[in-house]
């Protein structure tokens, strides 16, 4: 697909995008254009008057990278990481390029990604964060044990995480869970909440909350992090299957980063217009 540079500058080009139902809006901006304001991010996340997300990316040019990516949660905020989001722009850059191999710049460093085949794609999401400044926490805790009722793991992906194990996943009330421990005061920036069910040494049950967007159908990162801390917990494997609601992620913490393997969609391509942005 060629770079989406044949709109005026005043229009809003992008990609809508998704990895097990874990949407995005992806804009391109190799070719130039400004970055969009947090109030506009927000704007274009609304899924009535918007075309909605839970997270939005762009993508730039980068000296030492194949590509640059930043990250906006769906309320504005930015993040670090978006691990979904990290698969479907290196998929898209891949059937671009026709490479098999990949380097992503992101705040959290560089990434590199794979063809898995099958229709498949793996990143590198990098090792995980085990320094409670580093997280980040408000002060010096255990983060095997944090100090909150359920006896939580904090993990950083690039972005914060905590994570309880429950015995049924499905009977959280995630509506009223989910934000009361986004804001928990242990974690100064806020933090992404996962519910884990463990399954088996291989195989668990995710359900999310996502720091700055709500609950989402998948999340990258947040696999990532409940897998790290199954595996910390000696509950699992350091490799497992993570069933989130929209589907299946593969998670292998491997000496080298923590790996995650899963499809990814491109379900089209729009422009949003001057008139629209300028509202």
């Amino acid at each position: 697909m060629p770079r989406m540079n044949s709109i005026p500058a005043t229009s809003l080009p992008f990609m809508k995008m998704h990895g097990l139902g874990n949407d995005f809006v992806v804009l391109d901006l190799r070719a130039g254009g400004e970055v969009p304001a947090a109030g506009v991010i927000a704007r274009i996340a609304d899924r009535n008057r918007g075309v909605g997300f839970d997270q939005l990316a762009i993508i730039q040019d980068d000296e030492s990278a194949d590509v640059r990516l930043r990250f906006w949660n769906a309320d504005g905020s930015p993040s670090s990481a978006c691990g979904n989001a990290t698969r479907c722009i290196a998929r898209h850059v891949m059937d671009q390029t026709g490479r098999d191999r990949l380097s992503l710049r992101t705040d959290h460093g560089l990434l590199l990604a794979e063809d898995a085949g099958n229709g498949l794609t793996r990143v590198n999401m990098g090792p995980p964060v085990l320094d409670w400044r580093a997280i980040p926490l408000a002060r010096d805790v255990d983060i095997d044990h944090l100090p909150i009722e359920g006896d939580p793991v904090a993990t950083g992906m690039g972005n914060p995480h905590v994570t309880f194990f429950v015995d049924d996943a499905a009977a959280v009330d995630l509506a009223a869970f989910g934000p009361a421990m986004e804001h928990h005061p242990l974690y100064p920036q806020r933090t992404n909440v996962e519910v884990v069910q463990v399954v088996s040494r291989d195989e668990i049950i995710l359900r999310i909350w996502e720091r700055g967007t709500g609950p989402t159908l998948a999340s990258g990162s947040c696999s990532c992090a409940a897998a790290v801390a199954a595996a910390r917990r000696g509950l699992t494997g350091r490799r497992v299957a993570v069933n989130v609601p929209g589907g299946v992620l593969h998670i292998d913490w491997r000496d080298d980063g923590v790996w995650m393997e899963g499809p990814t969609a491109h379900v089209f391509s729009g422009v949003l217009t001057p008139e629209w942005l300028s509202q």
